[in-house]
């Protein structure tokens, strides 16, 4: 039982870390013209919604390798 509720969190998880990455603005979003979307639709919002997406992802990467870790000895 626990370690399938562990699968379970760690499928979440995962969809957290995939959708933290994808929704970040790239490292050249601030070029003038070519100005991530977030940034110019929100403004200042934008860069904001950026630095929580950015802890967003840390932490879910974290629990990823902590549950992968678990699981792993587990089994």
């Amino acid at each position: 039982m626990l370690l399938m509720t562990l699968k379970i969190v760690h499928i979440i998880v995962c969809i957290a870390l995939i959708a933290g990455v994808l929704l970040q603005s790239g490292k050249s979003a601030g070029l003038g013209a070519i100005e991530g979307g977030a940034s110019s639709v929100f403004g200042d919002e934008g860069r904001q919604l950026d630095k929580i997406l950015s802890k967003v992802t840390t932490v879910a990467a974290v629990l990823f390798m902590v549950l992968s870790l678990t699981i792993a000895y587990i089994q």
